[in-house]
């Protein structure tokens, strides 16, 4: 157990602290105020305030644990050794930084709460975070930060054992659209057979004619071969279906549909299925609870996990309406147009509500890397879209985090762009299969 000094014991110092320590360095925790109880504590220790009682292990505040609200703080970004941090303080700490004031500003998300520029999806884009700016953005620097903290406490308190977690791998598939020609009725099947055909589109003419008569397995179903992957390497798969009305951001099929319900139904039996909240959803609560009831209806289960479409998170409505429909884990934690950490770490975090000050039930699993990231806006090859992922699997492993991959059923379709992506998700999952064993 580690026991912390520190002079007040604030909200979002125990929130971050939690983090840091038992969240990725497996460690127990607990705050005095006392001096007299931190003296006489004989394990791992250590202070947490502007000045040292001692000669113990002490790491000097910054203000901002300490305060309250959202304020304009000025941020300089330095290199510390292989890595980067700020809010930099003297040489009486035993670490050149607040890291633990450094990690608050970036778990928190306190960038996004400042004036900044959205993009068109009105969402925060990745060039206006701190990591990106700062070219840190493709590490979890703050699970790097507690492996240099944790490093300088063995050489302190040697007789303290340290235990690492495990790392983990997940693989999620967002379902924005289940199929692309079968069960989308009539009309949207003529305008798309009319579409195709005055852009000279013969091709996806033919495919869409071939699907519909049934010789040919629609392009888009691809749930048989992804459950065949889960099981052959026991990998652990999660699947967000977007069960909105037909809007010009979300095209799935008809949420009454037999055949959508009876898919659905079928991928719960198998795998753990979430929400995948319509595009409008951000900061309307009664549209994002009427998509909850409607997807728990479908598979007579209560839903518990949850993806934005487009990425669209609202701080911090679209947090408080997740919490107060009782979702326990958010997957929408990172970018559409780069890779890499939106958070800066890569271990599972609680959103802190900036609004009223408290640590929320709703637990953030970040992801690293989507596959439309990779081929749509970076335009990578499939060589470098691979190379990329492992980059990050890599990273995650050093710190025995956990990796989260984003990708869509439709990216399996071996048609286009896409084509080869089957092959590069089995690449990736023998290749960290790999890793887990070193």
């Amino acid at each position: 157990m580690l026991l912390v000094y520190t002079p007040k014991i604030t909200s979002r110092l125990t929130y971050v602290f939690k983090h840091f320590f038992t969240r990725i360095l497996s460690i127990e925790i607990q705050f005095t105020t006392k001096v007299d109880k931190f003296v006489a504590h004989n394990g791992l220790k250590i202070t947490y305030a502007k000045q040292p009682l001692g000669t113990e292990f002490f790491i000097q505040s910054k203000d901002l644990l300490y305060q309250q609200g959202v304020n304009d703080i000025e941020v300089k970004v330095s290199a510390w050794e292989e890595t980067k941090c700020f809010f930099k303080v003297s040489d009486k700490s035993a670490v050149p930084y607040d890291v633990f004031a450094a990690s608050f500003y970036l778990l928190s998300r306190y960038e996004e709460y400042l004036p900044h520029v959205k993009d068109k999806f009105n969402r925060f884009p990745a060039e206006e975070s701190l990591a990106y700016k700062y070219e840190f953005l493709e590490k979890p620097v703050i699970d790097i930060w507690a492996y240099k903290v944790r490093e300088l406490l063995k050489i302190r308190f040697t007789e303290f054992q340290f235990i690492a977690k495990k790392f983990e791998f997940i693989s999620t598939i967002d379902i924005d659209c289940a199929y692309n020609y079968k069960h989308k009725g009539i009309i949207r099947n003529i305008g798309g057979f009319s579409k195709e055909l005055f852009s000279l589109q013969f091709r996806n003419f033919w495919n869409r004619f071939m699907v519909l008569v049934n010789l040919r397995q629609d392009p888009f179903d691809n749930f048989d071969w992804l459950l065949k992957m889960q099981k052959r390497h026991h990998l652990k798969t999660i699947f967000f279906f977007l069960v909105s009305e037909y809007t010009t951001y979300d095209k799935n099929i008809s949420v009454g549909n037999s055949k959508f319900q009876s898919l659905i139904k079928s991928i719960a039996d198998y795998a753990p299925v979430g929400l995948h909240p319509s595009y409008f959803t951000m900061k309307n609560a009664t549209k994002l609870k009427k998509e909850k009831i409607r997807l728990e209806n479908i598979i007579n289960t209560e839903i518990t996990k949850s993806r934005q479409h487009y990425l669209r998170i609202g701080l911090p409505e679209t947090y408080q309406n997740l919490v107060d429909l009782e979702v326990d884990e958010d997957y929408s934690m990172g970018y559409a147009k780069q890779i890499g950490f939106r958070a800066s770490t890569c271990t599972p975090f609680y959103f802190y509500d900036m609004e009223y000050e408290i640590q929320t039930p709703l637990k953030l699993i970040p992801f690293a890397v989507m596959d439309v990231t990779l081929k749509d806006y970076l335009q990578y090859s499939n060589k470098k879209s691979l190379h990329k992922i492992l980059e990050l699997a890599k990273e995650v492993k050093k710190v025995n985090g956990t990796f989260v991959i984003l990708n869509h059923n439709e990216t399996f379709n071996e048609l286009g762009r896409f084509k080869g992506w089957k092959l590069i998700y089995e690449k990736v999952i023998k290749a960290i299969h790999k890793m887990e064993k070193v």
